[in-house]
């Protein structure tokens, strides 16, 4: 049981390691040729892997980053805007810091992208720190969001590693219930209660109740 722990800990580790690890990409959508190519160099220059698009369809036709990442879009692009794909994203739930360029910015523009959770409004000629502040912060929001998603994974692989009965177990205990009204309520001895409270704690890797009721929540497991 030592080792089994131990081999999961190692494991849930590296899936944080990984996503440390991985390589930021800058997605940048402009149609201008020439200043999208100039953004491409700034950004190669401090070390960052850049993918350049001229088109919102062009952007979707592409793969996703595999590891933290975030999107330069300009506000005004041919066939669709910046704006109208911000808000795409939003209702298909795609989690991606977005830094919005334009030469034709105003404030109510400034706001709505804002509102929706822009990293930042940026309006041309602008300059290369402002950008360049502004991916650090979106990439920073990105690789948080998928340590987060990892962390979230490994409870919910735990979770399902549960026996049906410890799951049970768990949801009662979180709900505040004590061992010897879970036993009367299933039918079976405090004992035996005790016996899966005490492996569904160990499998779950919660030290204390206050810490499984945070995992609980995590795992919307009550209503």
């Amino acid at each position: 049981m030592i080792l089994s722990s131990r081999v999961e800990a190692v494991q849930e580790t590296s899936r944080v390691e990984a996503v440390q690890e991985a390589k930021s990409t800058v997605l940048i959508i402009d149609d201008d040729h020439a200043l999208r190519e100039s953004l491409g160099r700034l950004l190669r220059s401090v070390g960052l892997d850049v993918r350049l698009f001229a088109s919102v369809a062009e952007f979707l036709e592409s793969d996703r980053p595999s590891g933290p990442a975030c999107l330069v879009l300009d506000v005004r692009l041919p066939g669709q805007s910046g704006l109208d794909f911000q808000r795409e994203f939003a209702v298909a739930n795609i989690q991606l810091p977005v830094i919005f360029i334009t030469g034709h910015g105003d404030i109510p523009m400034s706001v709505q992208a804002m509102k929706r959770g822009a990293v930042e409004f940026l309006t041309k000629p602008f300059r290369d720190q402002d950008l360049l502040d502004a991916i650090e912060l979106g990439l920073s929001r990105d690789r948080a969001r998928r340590e987060r998603d990892q962390a979230l994974a490994g409870l919910r692989e735990r979770f399902q590693a549960l026996t049906r009965r410890e799951r049970e177990i768990m949801i009662e205990v979180v709900r505040g219930r004590l061992s010897k009204q879970i036993a009367f309520e299933f039918g079976v001895s405090e004992a035996t209660v005790k016996v899966h409270r005490s492996n569904m704690m160990r499998k779950m890797k919660a030290d204390s109740l206050p810490e499984l009721g945070q995992m609980a929540d995590k795992l919307d497991l009550l209503p």
